[in-house]
């Protein structure tokens, strides 16, 4: 049964007078709030936004469970206090009292009619799909036939698809309701302040860009470690693994903003195309260029199957055929239950020659310069340099580094910055399908002919394997471990 209150009243956001194009959320109604999306990120986030006064729209829950206004209010309280957040009374009020409550089953029209009904005269809804892909187009179909997609938003979570065929089946489900400017995929990884400082780095100092091309870059090494298993989520992990669960997404999304060309423009579709380019450069990836591995111990998880050949770590190398990269291999690796969590991109340049001016016996070829960006859990720069050092004797490396909790502080959390600009309709850190296509034209040889799995054991740098995908590089460089 429903247990939302009354329609909604019209917000200054929807008045008629405002001028074209994406206007800012008068309502946000969540699709699936109950479940644990919602619960470990949605909850928290928003109150984040409470708390910064950037809030200013009513909350509709909407999910199966026969929930009363109050209970989800208690829950949402937990949940954020779940999340390690300390709870200012005065800001959870606040957004309490934004949140309403309808339940019912997403294939059921008469769902989306008391929906119509409590939004009322709300002109610029955001529906965000906190729920499985398989639903997607039942809901968004729901949504449309009630008349509320005309001058909506739909935000939704990944997976978009598990191959290229599915993700252009999706899509072509969805498009029968919505244009694709209407459509937010979320990627969190774009919302990640490391990401931004990334191509801020890039192309705001002529130091760096200069030099970050295929005359001076070695390799391109990118690193996703997790010291954390699957735990208890073999069930949704095991028809998924490393691949589709974060390289095909995540990975390639970095790949993207560390390899495109300085966008001429500030507006989405511009941001979007410079990315687009990338992917449509990258040559398909090659199964023997691949290797994927299995921790040991992985098969007793519940959920798992006992002969299951899913990848719990993936490295890989991509080559990029334009101008700008031919010739310099990217190196991607992900694993659970490695040493520790860290992401990165660390640019690895080439070998200045052997320095004749040394004295006799210090004849070292220098190390190789390495400009590392930290992207999780924490954000920061390193640059690493070969120096002359007293106390060594003679060269050594040397790092220079940067956190930036030490430099200005860190920025808000992923999903409060994408949250955010789903509410003002802002699409530039949201991917477009173009570009969803191309990254699985990218992996799909790896699906249709994946390499054997290698075990590993828990705590180590993954299969030994991996380390002849870097032959004639150097090594598996890092990562900075996270201070």
């Amino acid at each position: 049964m429903s247990t939302a209150v009354g329609p909604l009243p019209a917000t200054a956001a929807s008045a008629a007078t405002r001028a074209s194009g994406p206007q800012p959320a008068d309502v946000f109604v969540i699709f699936g709030i109950s479940g644990d999306l919602a619960k470990v990120m949605t909850f928290h986030s928003l109150y984040r936004l409470e708390r910064r006064g950037l809030l200013d729209c009513p909350i509709v829950g909407v999910a199966g469970n026969d929930w009363s206004v109050e209970e989800l209010r208690a829950h949402a309280r937990a949940a954020i206090e779940g999340c390690g957040e300390s709870i200012e009374e005065a800001v959870f009020e606040r957004f309490a009292a934004r949140l309403s409550y309808l339940s019912g089953d997403f294939s059921d029209p008469a769902t989306f009619a008391r929906l119509a009904q409590a939004i009322g005269a709300a002109s610029s809804p955001v529906f965000y799909l906190e729920i499985p892909p398989s639903l997607f187009g039942t809901t968004i179909k729901g949504l449309a036939e009630a008349g509320l997609t005309k001058n909506g938003r739909v935000v939704v979570e990944k997976p978009f698809g598990h191959d290229l065929a599915s993700a252009r089946a999706l899509s072509a489900e969805i498009g029968e309701h919505l244009d694709e400017s209407q459509l937010y995929r979320i990627d969190h990884f774009l919302g990640k302040m490391g990401t931004d400082e990334l191509l801020y780095l890039r192309f705001g100092n002529t130091m760096i860009e200069s030099v970050w091309n295929r005359n001076h870059i070695a390799c391109v090494q990118i690193t996703m470690a997790e010291d954390f298993g699957v735990e208890d989520r073999g069930h949704f992990y095991d028809p998924v693994g490393a691949l589709r669960d974060v390289v095909v997404n995540h990975l390639m999304q970095v790949v993207a903003v560390a390899a495109m060309e300085a966008p001429a423009g500030n507006d989405a579709d511009t941001l979007k195309d410079a990315k687009f380019a990338v992917f449509r450069a990258t040559e398909a990836a090659d199964p023997a260029h691949c290797v994927r591995g299995q921790y040991e111990g992985y098969l007793n998880i519940d959920g798992v199957g006992k002969d299951s050949t899913t990848e719990t770590y993936a490295a890989l190398r991509l080559e990029i055929d334009n101008w700008r990269w031919a010739g310099v291999p990217w190196f991607i690796r992900t694993g659970k239950k490695l040493p520790v969590t860290q992401t990165e991109l660390r640019a690895v340049f080439k070998h200045p020659p052997r320095l004749g001016f040394m004295e006799h016996g210090r004849h070292r070829r220098p190390e190789p310069d390495q400009l590392v960006i930290k992207l999780d859990p924490s954000t920061g720069t390193r640059l690493i340099l070969d120096a002359h050092r007293a106390d060594r004797g003679g060269p050594q490396a040397i790092t220079l580094d940067m956190e930036f909790a030490q430099e200005g502080g860190e920025a808000p959390t992923p999903y409060e910055v994408l949250l955010l600009d789903a509410l003002h309709g802002e699409s530039e850190r949201f991917t477009r399908q173009d570009s969803v296509e191309e990254t699985w034209r990218i992996v799909q040889p790896l699906l249709d002919a994946p390499p054997p799995v290698h075990p590993y054991a828990p705590g180590s740098w993954g299969p030994k394997e991996a380390e002849r995908l870097v032959a004639g590089y150097g090594a598996w460089h890092g990562p900075w471990i996270a201070t």
